[in-house]
């Protein structure tokens, strides 16, 4: 029996089951502070002395007296009996007696009483001893001298209490008051005293007065058991309590089942729990139910003060724990989820606190509501995070009984009573460890596809605010378990059951560390966190001020469900990104939590109330086949035209909040690290409010650091900006004045920027004397449109007509770097018409602007830092074509320049120097070729090639022949930079010409080679481009590379003083051939020679065709002044004959006239 003896200070808690009438209420259940047995108890008083019977040496003075108020009741009820009366000496319990207490506790009844009614449930005792045991007990609780006794042993303490002191004797009021105010009971014999009875009354209900009145009804009724003494073996009438109890919590979980138990009964089921809370001897159905389990798990844990019961709740869910026990401790816990008083402990604990915050006085929920735990721990809860003191005992036994409710579903009657459908249909089986709650977790979340009961869902919701497993993870079971090789790896760093972990765990979400079971269960908890903002006690800590100052909390209370599901964070998050100017922003440390939790929560569109509310249909339609996980978001994004006005409005401000702090998008921050560290770690660390870190990205988006799936991260990002100007932070506050008053009623960025360029572009062309768009918007428009010619896809209108081109000619390359736009610009000739004519304007827009040009800033960054520092931008292009025969030029550079000058000159308006220069030129003598023009496609060089001729023929106006004299220059050492010679001689140049085509770097040999073979052309198509050529050199040896180089010397030497062009150096070339005093380099000697064959041949397959040209051809002929002398001399010689035929004509007309 040692193992089983009780702490007085527990039994005397037991005493307050002693009824007795009593009409005076409990108030608390703080333990009493009563001092510990003593080793020598002090005598007991005199009248209970001389009442009672010798006590065994080992007995306490205080049992003595009980015993002797025993002996001195059964004597005053049995007169047959004497004062000495013993239980042992009866002739009905002496078999049992020998068989089952030991000997010592024969001379005390107390002792043999406990023994006896203490035996092991299978063992059976004689009914008339049965019989005698109940008699004997049932006397001690309803006679007066009880009472009396009662009053000799406490009677210094009855002295000290005012209202035992004044209450009506003989009536069982006294011993219920010092129950009621044991707290300040000091006197040891009279604690003693009150705990013996105790038990003597917890072992039968019906000893319990008034239980049995209230409850009479509803014990019958509920078939719980006969009050008949004899039907049943009345020392396990504890069953008849325990059955009660279960109606009594099957009524909470099944209101609508059966007849319900009347109110007063239901109080005393209640109370009777409450009062057996600090002994679980007195819970005599649990008692026996687990005798063998307390012995198993707790054989070293000390009766009273709750503490068996709390072990046993420990080891609830141990695979050793019999079934009948798990069921006892499962029923009182529910007791102890409906009246918090049931638990002594978490009562005594809480007391002070429950009443200095005033968890007792809401006058907007019935009383009954105040005693359910879980508004307990709502108001305590509510306590400890908005800062106010609440003792470390209390708070620890809410982490007690917090945990509890996370790891037994069945303890929140809302849960049972509102879940049954889905508990049996998906979570049956899985009742332990939490894992059945975690189970509707996830059919709340939705990731089942099963539609959840609302009545369910805030039994949840309600389930998850009262044990508040924000504040210690270690509460939900089930979360600890699975995630603890991913803290004990990720969070080490962190002190265990610190909130942090649970943040901390969200931030490696997805990650390598982070195991399947831990990250499903992790998401579970945080949908409904998320759905309670004080659930995250850091964000309520840091940010409680600022939501009664921005959001109006004051005006809900904190305890009720009135409140929106995340409209309180919401209504922050809205405030943390505003502007100075905006005014009312969040202060510094609640606005670093809120981006904290958008952070995490954007890793799971589910953690976000509103938008799950607003998207649920949209995220069914359309992302339902998404390939990975935490990317609901993007897909939301993606189909943004495609939502419902109220889904896209939301998905709209978060991605206008993320273009502002991308590190909402934790994936792709994560993928990016590597780049951010080495390109962007200033950026990233003081990045504030100014979305400059996704800039950064952007811009180093083809570094060496950057992996794929960072790439695909930031083009996907730029890709969505191009829906809605709004979502480009940066150039929504430099240009969102501009737009408003330039181009109203435009939503997307591509459209936006495409107005303002062209308001920019207009304004210069036409030199206004204030430009439209302010400057710091033509600043970041710049920005905007570097970075759109990165990628087609940036580029919509481009991208769209170009979509088909892309998959026949360019089905393996990549967009980025521009190369998807390089390789539709090589491919030209074969695209659509459509997609052909959205390139020709690209091209006509970067040779405007050379830095639009993505590949050409690329390739020739370097060479552009080297040449052209000093360059205007726009001029960038011409700087690098004058300098591209440098021996200091880059390869690649070179090559990108000779793509562009071929684009150049295959139509004027891709070159806007040439195209400024020859305005007055082109319609001049061009007319012809612009009438048949189409706007969006190109000459072939056809206008350019009509400029040659005029150039040939020394027409041009000074500007304009500038300008085709270098263009001259430039196709005569490259023959792929005259369009025409390209389209006509592709055939010779492939027979005649292929090993001079061939060559890397072109200098004229080509061009040689189709003089030299003129004879061989027969198409006179080519044939006539090559004599249009040989034209053109006679104007100017510039434009004849070969002969310049041969003759190089000869005209340092000889033609120094003479200025070029007009033929001028050429003639002085021929002069000094002719010359024979003039001795030239052989190879110059030969050229020339050469070049006279070929002009001799061109003057005879191609004569002139009108006086015009015949004038022409004269004047830039090298032999020019041999030849207008010749014909001068004619001249002369003509009028000269005339004169003289004049002279005899006019003599014979005389003489005929004579006659």
């Amino acid at each position: 029996m040692a193992a089983h003896s009780r702490s007085p200070l527990l039994q005397l808690l037991l005493l307050s089951s002693v009824c007795l009438c009593s009409l005076v209420p409990v108030l608390g259940l703080k333990a009493a502070s009563g001092p510990a047995e003593p080793p020598n108890p002090p005598n007991p008083p005199a009248a209970a002395v001389r009442a009672a019977e010798p006590p065994a040496k080992d007995a306490p003075a205080a049992a003595a007296a009980a015993a002797g108020a025993v002996g001195a009741v059964v004597g005053a009820s049995q007169p047959r009996r004497a004062t000495g009366w013993k239980l042992a000496e009866e002739e009905a319990c002496r078999d049992d007696l020998s068989r089952l207490c030991p000997k010592h506790t024969w001379t005390n009844n107390l002792a043999v009483l406990e023994c006896l009614q203490d035996r092991r449930e299978e063992i059976d005792i004689a009914p008339d001893c049965n019989h005698l045991l109940w008699s004997y007990k049932l006397n001690l609780t309803t006679d007066p001298k009880f009472e009396s006794v009662a009053t000799e042993v406490c009677k210094s303490t009855i002295a000290e209490i005012k209202e035992c002191n004044e209450v009506e004797r003989g009536r069982g009021y006294l011993v219920s008051c010092l129950v009621d105010h044991r707290d300040n009971i000091s006197e040891y014999q009279c604690n003693q005293y009150v705990t013996k009875m105790t038990s003597i009354i917890f072992s039968d209900y019906r000893l319990i007065c008034g239980f049995m009145d209230k409850c009479k009804e509803d014990i019958n009724s509920l078939r719980c058991g006969s009050i008949n003494v004899g039907h049943k073996d009345i020392h396990s009438q504890g069953e008849v309590i325990a059955c009660l109890e279960k109606a009594l919590v099957k009524e909470a979980e099944q209101p609508d089942r059966g007849r319900p138990i009347k109110e007063e009964c239901q109080k005393s089921i209640l109370r009777v729990a409450e009062l057996s809370s600090d002994d679980f001897h007195l819970d005599r159905y649990l008692y026996f139910a687990c005798r063998d389990d307390r012995e198993r798990f707790c054989q070293n844990t000390q009766a009273g003060e709750g503490k068996v019961y709390k072990c046993l709740f420990n080891h609830k869910f141990e695979e050793a724990m019999s079934e009948k026990c798990r069921d006892a401790l499962t029923t009182r816990q529910k007791l102890i989820s409906q009246d918090y008083r049931v638990s002594y402990s978490l009562a005594k604990a809480c007391k002070a606190d429950l009443r200095k915050q005033r968890c007792s006085l809401d006058t907007s929920l019935p009383r009954a509501r105040e005693a359910r735990l879980s508004y307990l721990l709502l108001c305590l809860e509510a306590a400890v995070h908005r800062g106010r003191q609440v003792s470390g005992e209390c708070q620890g036994e809410m982490l007690d009984y917090r945990r509890m409710l996370m790891e037994d579903f069945s303890l929140s009657p809302e849960i049972v009573l509102h879940c049954r459908t889905e508990i049996e249909g998906y979570c049956s089986g899985l009742h332990r460890k939490g894992r059945t709650l975690h189970c509707l977790m996830r059919i709340g979340r939705g990731d089942r596809s099963i539609t959840v009961d609302s009545a369910c869902q805030s039994a949840l919701q309600t389930l998850v605010q009262s044990a508040d497993p924000g504040a210690d993870y270690r509460i939900d079971r089930a979360l600890n378990e699975a995630c603890e090789s991913v803290i004990q790896t990720a969070c080490k760093h962190i002190r265990n059951g610190d909130p942090m972990i649970l943040s901390c765990l969200m931030e490696h979400l997805y990650t390598e560390k982070m195991v399947e079971d831990c990250e499903r269960r992790l998401l579970e908890l945080q949908y409904f966190i998320s759905r309670d903002w004080k659930l995250d006690p850091i964000l309520y800590k840091k940010c409680q001020s600022d939501a009664a100052r921005l959001c109006h909390t004051h005006g809900w209370n904190e305890t009720s469900e009135l409140m929106p599901p995340g409209a309180v964070f919401s209504c922050l998050y809205r405030h943390a990104y505003r502007t100075e100017e905006q005014g009312r922003r969040l202060s510094r440390d609640c606005k670093v939590e809120v981006q904290r939790i958008l952070h995490q929560r954007a890793l799971d569109v589910k953690l976000d109330p509103e938008l799950q509310k607003r998207c649920m249909t949209d995220l069914g339609k359309w992302c339902s086949e998404k390939p990975e996980a935490g990317q609901d978001l993007e897909c939301l994004q993606d189909h943004l035209e495609d939502l419902v006005s109220t889904c896209r409005e939301v998905v709209g401000n978060l991605t206008e909040l993320e273009s502002e702090d991308i590190q909402i998008d934790a994936l792709l921050v994560r993928a990016c690290e590597p780049v951010i560290q080495a390109h962007c770690h200033d950026v990233a660390d003081n990045q504030i409010d100014t979305g400059v870190l996704m800039e950064c990205l952007v811009q180093n988006k083809h570094q060496k650091e950057m992996n794929d799936k960072c790439a695909v991260g930031v083009t996907h990002f730029q890709l969505i900006q191009m829906k809605d100007f709004r979502f480009s932070y940066k150039f929504k506050m430099a240009c969102k004045e501009d737009v408003l008053r330039l181009c109203p009623n435009i939503k997307k960025k591509v459209d936006v920027v495409i107005c303002l360029s062209t308001t920019v572009r207009n304004d210069t062309l036409q030199e206004a004397r204030e430009q439209r768009v302010s400057l710091k918007c033509r600043k970041q428009l710049r920005v905007e449109e570097l970075e759109m010619s990165e990628d087609i896809r940036l580029e919509p209108e481009l991208y769209d007509p170009c979509k088909s081109d892309i998959s026949r000619l360019c089905p393996n390359v990549a967009f980025g770097n521009a190369q998807m736009i390089e390789c539709l610009k090589e491919q030209k000739k074969h695209l659509s018409p459509r997609c052909h004519q959205r390139i020709f304007r690209l091209q006509e827009v970067e040779m405007t602007d050379p830095e639009l040009d993505y590949q050409l800033m690329r390739v020739c960054k370097q060479m552009i830092k080297r040449f052209c520092t000093e360059a205007d931008t726009r001029n960038i292009l011409q700087c690098l074509k004058q300098n591209k025969n440098s021996e200091l030029m880059d390869p690649k550079c070179k090559q990108m320049i000779t793509k562009r000058q071929i684009t150049q000159n295959s139509d004027y308006r891709l070159n806007p120097v040439l195209r400024k220069a020859c305005r007055a030129d082109i319609p001049k003598f061009c007319q012809s070729i612009l009438i048949k023009a189409s706007e969006d496609s190109e000459l072939e060089g056809q206008v350019i090639a009509c400029l040659k001729l005029k150039y040939a023929d020394q027409r041009l106006s000074p500007d304009c022949e500038d300008q085709i004299r270098v263009i001259l220059q430039e196709s005569a050492l490259d023959y792929r930079l005259d369009p025409q010679l390209q389209m006509h001689c592709s055939d010779e140049i492939s027979k005649l010409c292929a090993e001079e085509a061939a060559a890397q770097e072109q200098t004229g040999q080509v061009e040689e080679c189709l003089k030299v073979n003129l004879l061989k052309i027969k198409q006179d198509g080519c044939k006539k481009e090559v004599l249009n050529m040989l034209k053109e050199s006679k104007a100017d040896i510039f434009v004849d590379p070969v002969l310049h180089t041969a003759c190089a010397l000869d005209l340092k030497h000889h033609c120094a003083a003479i200025t070029p062009g007009r033929g001028r150096q050429m003639s002085c070339l021929m002069e000094a051939l002719q010359d024979k005093r003039v001795r030239l380099q052989p190879e110059c000697k030969k050229r020339l020679q050469d070049r006279i064959e070929m002009w001799s041949y061109a003057a005879k397959v191609a004569p002139a065709e009108g006086f015009s040209d015949l004038a022409v051809q004269v004047m830039t002929s090298p032999s020019k002044n041999y030849i207008l002398l010749m014909i001068a001399l004619s001249v002369c010689v003509l009028f000269l004959v005339g004169l003289l035929c004049g002279r005899i004509t006019k003599r014979v007309t005389r003489e005929l006239k004579d006659r």
